[in-house]
């Protein structure tokens, strides 16, 4: 969700992060290739930053997840979301893009969501337990989640564009 605040300063956007940001019903005639990992990504469950619950199961039962742990105050997250950003507006009709930031308020997440340009639905992890089922010890890290909920790939210390596009493009048949 997007809302454009004007006031006597000019006009500045807000990313909210929350449920209008998570994708709709998915276009007809996509399909996607097998997962290649046997491997059950953990389950979750969070709350969006307008406190919409999200299941894991519910985000990859019809698509692939994205997932980027990342914290307000680290900069490579920062340039991590600078290289998602094209791939989330490529992808946003068909892939679920996830932020679960850690070791942060909401007051800063939200801010560094509208300084980001950060377009898809964002949970703080407060006490780090999706962090720690999926060995995330530092941010960024990037996971892919095949549908139904095969653990395709993870990157530490994230990922570059053309590697996950890489990986999308094969998940994904238009």
């Amino acid at each position: 969700m997007v809302l454009l605040l004007a006031g006597c300063g000019g006009a500045a956007l807000s990313h909210d992060g929350g449920r209008a940001t998570l994708p709709g019903p998915l276009p007809s005639g996509v399909r996607f290739a097998a997962a290649t990992s046997k491997a059950q990504a953990p389950p979750f469950s969070l709350k969006l930053l307008d406190g919409t619950p999200v299941q894991a199961a519910k985000l990859w039962g019809d698509r692939p997840v994205v997932v980027f742990f990342f914290a307000s105050w680290c900069s490579r997250c920062a340039a991590q979301q600078d290289r998602l950003a094209p791939l989330v507006k490529r992808y946003r009709d068909v892939v679920t893009f996830v932020g679960v930031g850690a070791q942060d308020k909401a007051p800063a997440v939200k801010s560094w969501l509208d300084a980001h340009d950060v377009t898809y639905p964002v949970a703080i992890d407060g006490g780090q337990d999706m962090w720690r089922r999926y060995a995330v010890r530092q941010p960024p890290a990037v996971v892919l989640i095949a549908p139904g909920g095969k653990l395709e790939r993870g990157w530490t210390g994230g990922v570059t564009t053309d590697v996950l596009d890489t990986e999308l493009k094969r998940l994904v048949q238009r």
